[in-house]
Order: C-alpha cells, then structure tokens, then sequence
C-alpha cells in the first residue's frame, strides 16, 4: 500500500478541506509550514517528512467551475520535477483532459462529481477515476459508480464526508467494491486518522491512501511513513 499526500488549491493557496464543506475552507494552518499556505512551501514541508513521489491536488478553484490554477501546477513542477502529480481540476470533457494533457503538469484524475458521460473513464490512457461521495450520495453519472467495466485500473474511493472530519476510512464501502472489481487497485481516501487505520486500509487490500490532516498534525510521522511501500504503482 502507499500514501499519496493530498492538497487542495483554492484561489493560489492550500487550505484545510473539511467534510466536502468548500464554502468554509481556510488557508491551511500546519506544524510543518508555520504560517504559510503557500503551495510550494506546503509541498516542501511534506517532502521534508517523507520522500513522497507522488502528491494528489485538488484544484478547487477547477472543480467549482472556476479557471484552472495552472500557474501553481507548472510551478509545482518546476520546483519538484522527481514528484507527480495526480491533478483533479474538475474535468467534464475529453476536450479538457485533452488541454490537460498537452500542458504536461501532471497525470489527470477524473472525478465523477463533474465528469460527463459519456466520456467512459476507461478510454482515457493513464488517467486516475475518482468515485466520489458526499452525505451517503454519489456524486456523478450513473451507472459509473457500479460499473467496472468503464473504469480505468486505478480508482480513488473518495468520501468527502469523511475528509478531515476525523471519522476514519469507510472500509466497508472499500470491501465492497473489492469484492465488485478484484483486479481493480482502489485507494481511499477520507478520514485516515493514524498507522492504525493504514494497517486497516491495507488489510481490506487498499492499494493506497490519499491523506492530508494526519500528516500535518503528526499522528502519521516519519517512522509510520517508512514501514509502507510509497513508490507509485503507475
């Protein structure tokens, strides 16, 4: 199992997510950057706890309809070219990820809160699926969420009810879809706490975890980071 950092960008800064509330989103306040919520300093500080090769980011500002930050991407990449990204910036079109891929910033990942159909993830090359919920809902086009046939190889399991709210994984929603798809590698991602609920995540056959509150606040430090596998599998 690895684990993937997460950032979410939202007007140039990273701010705190909580529970898929964007409206009350702040500029993150972390004991590994104090006072700055700039990306590339947030970036830094999390590469200074862990060699991580891979970091996930949320352009917000994309995914609420709003221009792309591709100003922060390409400086993301400047400043860490060993580090990839894995960009969700609320992709609807085949158009769009097209744009995405030519500007080079990173691998796309496709939530199913703003893909349209059809538009079947599966067709898309290298891109990441993200199946997202909020509130118990699923949040895309139907029959997306039960339907692996239209899925990529790699899927993220996003709760965003869960998402720095402190509740822990939703495993059996993970166990579920295992048990659908066996060949496909889901990560999760929503409410990881500390080394307990990775130990759990990679007993339910996690491929990997996209965590953010845990890793600022110290509950998953450096000697938990290095027990788990944190190469890319793609």
């Amino acid at each position: 199992m690895i684990i993937v950092p997460v950032i979410d960008l939202m007007h140039g800064v990273v701010v705190h997510a909580r529970r898929g509330e964007r409206a009350a989103y702040r500029p993150l306040e972390s004991p590994l950057c104090p006072g700055s919520s700039d990306p590339l300093a947030v970036v830094e500080a999390l590469l200074r706890l862990h060699p991580f090769p891979a970091l996930y980011v949320a352009d917000l500002d994309a995914i609420t309809g709003g221009a792309a930050q591709h100003g922060v991407l390409r400086s993301l990449r400047r400043r860490f070219p060993a580090l990839a990204l894995w960009v969700d910036a609320g992709f609807r079109t085949r158009a769009q990820l097209a744009r995405f891929r030519d500007r080079g910033p990173g691998r796309a990942v496709l939530g199913s809160e703003t893909l349209a159909l059809p538009f079947p993830p599966a067709a898309t090359g290298a891109a990441i699926l993200s199946l997202d919920w909020r509130g118990g809902g699923f949040l895309g086009p139907r029959p997306l969420d039960r339907a692996p046939a239209l899925w990529p190889p790699e899927v993220i399991l996003m709760t965003l009810g869960r998402v720095g709210a402190g509740r822990g994984p939703d495993l059996d929603r993970l166990r579920r879809y295992r048990r659908l798809s066996p060949a496909t590698r889901f990560y999760a991602a929503g409410g990881v706490r500390g080394p307990a609920d990775l130990r759990r995540l990679a007993a339910a056959g996690a491929a990997g975890a996209l965590v953010a509150s845990a890793l600022h606040d110290g509950r998953i430090g450096p000697a938990t980071l290095r027990r788990f596998a944190c190469a890319p599998l793609s």
